[in-house]
């Protein structure tokens, strides 16, 4: 492409490649703290795709998802609008693996997503392939496009999710593709290692797609929604939706005899693949090999939305033969005639090695040239969205002359996500799970506007509505711990039939409202009949007070862990130091410091191949150089 005419198409402060839920995620952000923005994308139609599950949350996932509208992102006010089904996922637990999950019209969300960056007065959007980033002395400052068109910018955000040199396969065909039919960008990458970046291969997949009247929904397990809608945006009160009914079914001995008679036809297996797949997300194959005591596998069979017949399968994905995927589907009770609209198959593709970043996501090696999404190793449409909506805050910021928004791993899932990856990389298409987050407890999902509606503020992307809704949940919260601290309750007639109906211990002296809401037979709404007089609180707040009170002792145990975790973390470790001049340190924590160049000592401790010695060992050097410069100073 070096022989085309090149002409300067625009200039603008950010140009944001890629319109995927990273994409999107960083556009909006960076229009709506100011700057001029362009999305530049291979398909107008392929904007928030969906092109795997078409549902968001999850478990672990619907935190971030929180996050990202605390922060004033998009994803939960497109998945409000979107949504056909809603359900609390691990209620059978305490609050902090309550995960919400939607099942989402996926061209509903699509239309959302488009429509609020098409209304965005600062984004301009384009449809073009971006095939070359321009560096200059170190800097980005533009972009090349297939058709000769030439950005100039002060920023770059890269979200290109699974295009770069794409490739699907299915059994014995394999294509230059990217997901859901479309094009693959097959020239950035070339790019991107002529300017030093390191790319990795990674693969992923999708089940089929069947028709809705070809398949008995009867002879399956009906899954319906919860009930109780809970919004994802702290913005919206309610939602009233007629939901739409999910299915469960079972893979079987015949459906597993069929893999393995054609297991040698699997890319995976056959060794033609080089990508690594997700291990927490593995294909029906993988599923038989490694799991073979079990005698069936769950598969759901979900919509694709309200004016479709096009059904999900759910857990079933594959890169088998065609052929073998219709025989395989109609083992299945309920699916015995099912007729497939879009096979499953499997897609590789190239993404860098996210150790390369700093935890703002620039990349250490090209100033304002930042990182998002699926390139970043990660999976998942709520992952990237995270990461796109903090690297446009970030690329922002850094145009601006001030301090990155740093979420550290106390603070956000998000940071979590953030620190995983460039801290310790990863193998595999990285997936959030609670068991991740040290912290939580306090990293509850119904508390994350709580924990950012604040920097959201202070980084310029909250709005004054957000933000005074935020300040009056938070005044609501404290003046009814405060008022039910203040009120107390004897052992009256009334209140010990109360507390005997409730199957708890009466009173032997006056307690107060508070202490008696620490019981865990005890709620918000039993006290009613004994608290007279009592304020109109809002749902939202009564549930932040009874997770706050109940779950006291634990919660200020974890911010003392938290205490500690931020004295390592304020540690800051200079960016020029010269690991290999420090004596004490192994050769391989000396390779890694110098690798990854944490911000912290905390960071440090994280890194894999740093072993505890190791930070003593920078501990005693850092406080050592502090000593020389005060002296130096005198």
């Amino acid at each position: 492409m070096k022989d085309i005419k090149r002409f300067i198409a625009g200039k603008y402060d950010v140009v944001v490649v890629g319109a995927g839920h990273a994409g999107c995620e960083a556009a909006l952000a960076a229009a709506r703290m100011g700057k001029k923005t362009i999305m530049i994308t291979l398909s107008l139609d392929s904007l928030a795709m969906m092109p795997c599950n078409p549902s968001i949350g999850g478990t672990g996932k619907g935190h971030i998802v929180k996050e990202i509208d605390a922060l004033g992102g998009e994803m939960a006010f497109a998945t409000d609008k979107a949504m056909i089904q809603f359900k609390l996922l691990n209620t059978s637990k305490g609050p902090a693996v309550h995960s919400s999950r939607a099942q989402t019209d996926k061209r509903i969300y699509h239309v959302a997503m488009k429509q609020a960056i098409e209304n965005e007065y600062n984004l301009d959007l384009v449809q073009n392939e971006v095939t070359e980033i321009d560096v200059v002395d170190g800097k980005v400052v533009g972009v090349n496009t297939k058709t000769g068109a030439y950005f100039e910018t002060e920023a770059a955000i890269l979200c290109t999710g699974t295009y770069l040199k794409g490739k699907i396969y299915m059994g014995e065909v394999s294509y230059e593709g990217g997901p859901g039919g479309l094009f693959p960008a097959n020239e950035l990458s070339a790019s991107l290692i002529e300017n030093g970046i390191v790319l990795k291969r990674f693969k992923t997949g999708t089940p089929a797609r069947v028709h809705k009247d070809s398949i008995d929904l009867e002879k399956m397990e009906i899954q319906e929604g919860d009930a109780e809608i809970i919004p994802f945006s702290f913005m919206n009160d309610k939602i009233d939706i007629d939901q739409v009914p999910c299915h469960l079914c079972y893979t079987n001995a015949e459906t597993h005899k069929i893999i393995m008679d054609n297991l040698s036809r699997s890319p995976l297996y056959a060794g033609k693949m080089e990508g690594v797949g997700p291990r927490y997300c593995p294909s029906m194959e993988d599923k038989v090999v490694k799991f073979s005591d079990k005698p069936k596998h769950q598969v759901f069979v979900e919509p694709e939305g309200l004016d479709t017949k096009e059904m999900y399968i759910q857990g079933f994905s594959t890169s088998l033969p065609e052929e073998v995927q219709i025989a395989m589907y109609r083992t299945i009770v309920g699916m015995e005639n099912c007729k497939i609209m879009r096979p499953a198959y499997a897609i590789e593709y190239d993404c860098i090695d996210p150790t390369q970043l700093k935890r703002s996501l620039e990349i250490k090696s090209i100033e304002n040239l930042f990182f998002a999404g699926q390139i970043n190793g990660s999976s998942g449409y709520e992952e990237a969205a995270g990461q796109g909506l903090v690297a446009g805050i970030n690329a922002v910021l850094k145009l601006n002359g001030k301090e990155p928004m740093i979420l550290d791993r106390s603070e956000a899932y998000i940071g979590v996500l953030i620190d995983d990856l460039v801290t310790k990389g990863t193998n595999e298409p990285y997936r959030m799970m609670t068991s991740r987050a040290e912290y939580r407890l306090v990293l509850r999902q119904d508390n994350a506007d709580l924990r950012l509606t604040e920097k959201g503020y202070k980084a310029g992307l909250v709005n004054l509505e957000r933000y005074k809704k935020f300040t009056d949940k938070t005044v609501s919260i404290s003046k009814e711990i405060s008022r039910l601290k203040g009120r107390m309750v004897t052992p009256a007639a009334q209140v010990k039939s109360l507390l005997d109906k409730l199957g708890t211990v009466p009173l032997k002296a006056p307690m107060s409202m508070y202490e008696l809401l620490r019981r865990p037979e005890v709620n918000y709404d039993d006290l009613k009949e004994i608290d007279p007089g009592r304020p109109e609180v809002d749902r939202v707040v009564i549930q932040q007070i009874e997770i706050q009170i109940k779950y006291e002792g634990y919660i200020k145990k974890q911010f003392k862990q938290i205490e500690q975790f931020k004295k390592m973390e304020n540690k800051n470790i200079p960016e020029n130091i010269e690991y290999d001049a420090i004596k004490g340190l192994r050769l391989e924590a000396r390779q890694k410091l110098s690798k990854i160049r944490p911000d912290s000592l905390g960071q440090a401790s994280r890194i894999s191949g740093v072993s505890p010695a190791d930070v003593n060992v920078l501990v005693i050097y850092l406080e050592q150089q502090r000593r020389v410069k005060e002296t130096d100073e005198e």
